[in-house]
């Protein structure tokens, strides 16, 4: 189960509070599954609009990719004003140029104020956001990326098959049926 449960006042959330389906991603912006996922849930959520509340926490595995934190320390700041999923998309579809200065760039080309986002990436308190998604994910089971949860349970089929996605819609339709709604295409 995931825990805690989705906030929210301190996740990341795109998508309607009223959504039938809840899909949370632990994800490292360096790691190319995660950028692979992306690329297919981009294209999901846009088709599946109001259906899911999608949520990021971020998962960065420094390990394996030294540039994952100070990835997720520059989502954090954009999200400080107000474009954390603007630079999410950035970061992702640009995983292969993460250094410093590609990070203060895409705060330039967002139209973000970058002193500000430049001195928000040595704020405690966004390490502290970023330490804080990453115990949740440890204490949610995660050991990887990405993981998803839907609806609070974690979904351990494959996602990059497309039965991720196809799941998420049964999901939906039933709740529709359900619900008396007409279910979506």
């Amino acid at each position: 189960m995931l825990t805690p449960p989705v906030d929210r006042n301190s996740d990341h959330a795109v998508g309607s509070d009223h959504a039938g389906v809840t899909l949370v991603e632990f994800g490292d912006y360096e790691c190319p599954y995660c950028g692979q996922a992306h690329a297919i849930l981009k294209e999901a959520l846009r088709q599946m609009e109001g259906d899911v509340l999608f949520v990021f926490r971020n998962f960065p595995l420094t390990q394996m990719h030294p540039r994952a934190l100070p990835a997720a320390l520059a989502s954090e700041a954009a999200g400080a004003q107000g474009a954390f999923w603007p630079m999410h998309d950035t970061l992702f579809e640009n995983q292969e140029a993460l250094e410093d200065d590609d990070l203060t760039r895409y705060a330039d080309e967002l139209g973000l104020d970058v002193d500000r986002f430049v001195a928000d990436l040595e704020d405690d308190t966004l390490l502290r956001k970023v330490r804080a998604d990453f115990r949740s994910g440890a204490r949610s089971g995660v050991n990887g990326t990405p993981t998803f949860f839907i609806d609070g349970e974690r979904f351990d089929g494959e996602w990059a098959d497309g039965g991720l996605v196809s799941l998420l819609r049964r999901l939906i339709r039933t709740r529709a049926q359900s619900h008396g709604h007409a279910p979506m295409p």
